[in-house]
């Protein structure tokens, strides 16, 4: 995770000047007792001190190195489609902004959406009373998050993994435990790792396929050994299916929600169609025949959603209902062909200049090997200094160290001046 000084972390570093006492005396002269320094800051304290849950995190590193980008930098961090969002998508947004009311929708959502969205995942149990559509996945991922983990409960993480894992972890009380998706195999999974992370405290384990950052996706043969695994602990999965339409394999990946009856499906539009500022995602429960307990906590997580969102907006949730129609899936089969052309170009220019890439199935990530030239974070801010935005690895978890994620959401002459920079300054 990001170790930026930004944010609440740095506030949070003023505690260790405080003297601490088993009381503290307040401005009306009583005593205040306190549980440790810095909740008795925030007590007496004029100035601004978060909360526990809050304390320590601050911006990931991803934006972290985006905002102090210079001028005229190339950007290859952050993770946006630069492929405009499917006519079809947007004709039936100004539609709805034109002709009709757009107040709010009930907190799930509109109906026919979800019925859409669920339909995906008919096979696997899944309805539109247990889909709930969200603000993008990320809100959808809090909710998972916040619903299913109590104070002290373990939460299964993948090594290398999205940023934002370990910190909803953190603020829904949980504690993060990594599970290893080894460097040295091109971060594929691993059976023995996954299975020596289980403990009979382990609630919640998030999966991701395609890998954000990796692009490695999983197979049917893996996810079934993964719900193997999993049958008799009784834990949840979160599947982050985000970018499960953006594949490169014969055929798109599989969900474990086909082989693990206990999984909520976290997804969205923002990737596949283009939609990252649309705000448009879901969650999805799926569950075994007679086990309430998923539909139970997406109840809960639909409370949690009306106090926090109300509702997914209404023009977005109106125009995405043409995402499952034939002109969108032509759109999202165009945006494979692209991004699988881009892929191929980024790897073979990084050939050029001897760097190595794990070639990705899915998504639209490179992670690039520069362990011989330094550690991930020395080498990314070489490359900033370079105007050329990476992310390093070790952002990620350990597993990711001496690597860089580069995104190829860039037309081929701006993949190929990156890289040029990149090399530049390898060399420096």
């Amino acid at each position: 995770m990001s170790d930026t000084t930004s944010g609440f972390g740095a506030r949070a570093k003023k505690a260790s000047d405080i003297e601490t006492h088993d009381t503290s005396i307040a401005r009306d002269g009583t005593n205040i007792p306190h549980d440790d320094e810095m909740t008795n800051l925030r007590r007496v304290s004029r100035e601004f001190v978060p909360p526990a849950r809050l304390r320590g995190t601050s911006k990931s590193l991803i934006r972290d190195f985006f905002d102090r980008a210079p001028s005229g930098s190339i950007n290859l961090g952050l993770g946006e489609p630069d492929i405009r969002t499917p006519q079809i998508i947007t004709h039936a947004a100004m539609h709805a902004i034109e002709a009709e009311q757009n107040g709010y929708t009930t907190h799930a959502g509109l109906l026919g959406l979800r019925r859409l969205v669920a339909g995906d995942y008919e096979s696997a149990g899944a309805s539109a009373e247990s889909t709930i559509i969200t603000a993008g996945s990320q809100e959808a991922l809090y909710l998972a998050l916040m619903t299913l983990v109590d104070a002290g409960d373990e939460v299964l993480v993948p090594d290398p993994g999205f940023v934002a894992y370990p910190t909803m972890v953190r603020m829904a009380g949980g504690v993060s435990k990594r599970y290893r998706l080894p460097a040295q195999a091109d971060f594929d999974f691993d059976l023995d790792e996954f299975r020596q992370a289980i403990t009979p405290r382990t609630k919640v384990v998030i999966i991701t396929s395609p890998s954000n950052p990796t692009g490695r996706a999983l197979d049917e043969e893996q996810l079934k050994k993964i719900a193997e695994a999993l049958a008799e602990t009784g834990a949840f999965v979160i599947s982050d299916e985000i970018y499960r339409e953006l594949y490169f394999t014969k055929h798109r990946p599989p969900s474990i929600a086909d082989f693990y009856p206990r999984t909520i499906v976290i997804g969205g539009l923002s990737k596949s169609l283009s939609m990252t500022g649309w705000r448009l995602g879901w969650l999805c429960g799926v569950a075994g025949e007679g086990d309430s307990t998923i539909r139970d906590a997406v109840k809960a997580a639909l409370v949690l959603h009306g106090y926090v969102t109300t509702c997914a907006s209404t023009v977005s949730q109106k125009a995405a209902l043409a995402a499952w129609s034939n002109e969108a899936e032509a759109a999202r089969a165009g945006m494979r062909r692209t991004f699988c052309g881009r892929r191929d170009y980024m790897i073979s220019r990084l050939e050029e200049i001897n760097v190595r890439a794990v070639s990705p199935d899915g998504a639209f990530y490179v992670m690039v090997d520069v362990s011989a030239h330094g550690a991930s974070m020395e080498i990314a801010e070489r490359a900033l200094e370079h105007k050329v935005i990476t992310v390093p690895g070790m952002a990620f978890g350990a597993e990711g160290e001496g690597y860089l994620r580069l995104s190829f959401c860039a037309d081929k002459d701006v993949l190929d001046e990156g890289v040029r920079r990149l090399a530049a300054a390898l060399k420096s």
